[in-house]
């Protein structure tokens, strides 16, 4: 009964150029939605939906609460045009928390704790170069530029192509990894049992998880704590903020402002009023 209605939206999404990612993820929390609901998709209504995420609020985020209800808005007003009232489902206010950051020395002892050369490759360039796991694993041989030392980067979260910094160090590691990989030259990345097949962000992901545990980190990392990493180094480093958005590929400057919290104090000129002098103090 609801796999037409399932079909209707990813046609939509398509229509939209949605990200593919977005409509699966649009379309999975669809079929949880109607498998709750038990109800002809036609003869739901707005407060069927409000029902839905306040029981999944006992269990899940606020953030999440808010995709489900971005699915479900995309849902009603693009397959069912039905109206959406935002007095009745709400988008919940979500709790704000600082990314974990790692210092130089941690990125030093993360990058010598891989043994293998992929895996090397792939996370010096999450770092070196601020990507994401996603751009990474979609990196062809052709991004990468050894005469202008960049990275091209096509597939982006913000469907904005563009180039970001290619470091030394990280060519070193790469031109190791791609002789030790029989020479890829159209996927960058592949998986060491299949050849012709991309690795995939989850192997990434898991091979990350693994590393750090071997090598005693208590903090949770992951592939986008060496992007926050890269571009707070950056920062600290005095690179301009403006820079800093262009090699992220943040549309909005409201997305790098985050980096702005992570900085250290001292590099960014930053006094406390307490460590003035005293006779600076007025009573």
């Amino acid at each position: 009964m609801y796999e037409k209605y399932i079909e209707q939206l990813l046609i939509e999404a398509k229509l939209r150029n949605l990200a593919p990612s977005s409509a699966k993820y649009y379309a999975d929390c669809m079929r949880h939605f109607f498998e709750y609901i038990q109800k002809d998709p036609g003869d739901i209504t707005v407060y069927d939906v409000r029902d839905f995420l306040l029981m999944k609020s006992d269990t899940i985020s606020a953030t999440t609460i808010n995709h489900y209800n971005s699915a479900i808005h995309f849902f009603f007003r693009r397959v069912l045009h039905k109206p959406w009232d935002d007095d009745i489902i709400p988008r919940m206010k979500e709790d704000y928390h600082l990314p974990v950051i790692l210092s130089p020395d941690e990125i030093n002892l993360l990058l010598d704790s891989v043994t293998d050369i992929k895996y090397k490759a792939i996370f010096s360039l999450l770092y070196g170069s601020g990507l994401r796991v996603s751009e990474v694993v979609a990196l062809d041989y052709c991004d990468i530029s050894r005469r202008n030392m960049t990275v091209h980067v096509r597939k982006s979260k913000s469907r904005i192509d563009r180039y970001t910094i290619l470091s030394q160090k990280s060519l070193d590691i790469l031109t190791e990894y791609w002789f030790t990989y029989n020479k890829p030259m159209e996927a960058l990345f592949i998986q060491k049992n299949k050849p012709h097949n991309r690795l995939t962000a989850s192997a990434v992901q898991q091979f990350l998880r693994q590393t750090c545990r071997n090598a005693g980190f208590k903090k949770n990392i992951t592939p986008h704590t060496l992007r926050h990493a890269f571009a707070t180094h950056l920062l600290e480093g005095g690179v301009e903020f403006r820079y800093i958005q262009t090699l992220l590929g943040h549309r909005d400057p409201k997305s790098t402002e985050v980096y702005l919290h992570l900085s250290n104090k001292t590099v960014l000129g930053i006094t406390s009023p307490l460590d003035r002098e005293a006779g600076d103090i007025r009573g």
